[in-house]
């Protein structure tokens, strides 16, 4: 069995088991090429409780890989994709159009993210269905608070319902 991701992350909190986490942790797809934001993302990561499991792929294929074999073998899906805009091989904006077009992954949440936010990406992106777009974070506290705010806002049960009966 191919596996399309470079690392995962998860944090325990005192007294929890790795069952325990993994049964109701929430996965993020990182679609993020720059070496250090993957280890500012990673090291944000470790800082949430509730715990995160962060999947991290590096290019525009390779996520549009993960996630079709999520499908075919039908593993859960992530909670939530931070995409970054811009990606190798294929743009982030291509992926985020595929993955509105694609009836497994048409209502699943994507953020897009990048260093420079001109207003026609902006734009664009959420013409083509992002749910938000945001500055990419500097550093690991800025990381951390985006983290702990798309979570609170994303992740939880109730949001998710209330945000995808409103689309």
């Amino acid at each position: 069995m191919a596996q399309f991701f470079r690392f995962e992350t998860s944090v325990l909190l005192r007294g929890e088991t790795l069952e325990a986490v993994s049964s109701n942790r929430q996965t993020i797809l990182l679609v993020e090429d720059d070496p250090s934001g993957i280890a500012i993302a990673n090291e944000a990561c470790e800082l949430c409780d509730p715990p995160i499991r962060l999947v991290v792929v590096e290019d525009s294929v390779e996520a549009l890989a993960w996630l079709s074999h999520n499908i075919e073998a039908k593993n859960p899906m992530p909670g939530l994709i931070l995409l970054d805009l811009k990606l190798p091989k294929l743009s982030g904006l291509a992926v985020l159009r595929r993955l509105r077009m694609d009836a497994s992954t048409w209502d699943m949440p994507i953020i897009v993210f990048s260093e420079v936010c001109e207003q026609a990406d902006v734009l664009l992106s959420y013409q083509i269905g992002a749910n938000s777009f945001v500055s990419k974070p500097a550093d690991i506290n800025q990381f951390h608070e985006l983290l702990r705010d798309l979570t609170s806002y994303w992740l939880l049960p109730r949001q998710r319902k209330l945000a995808l009966s409103t689309q």
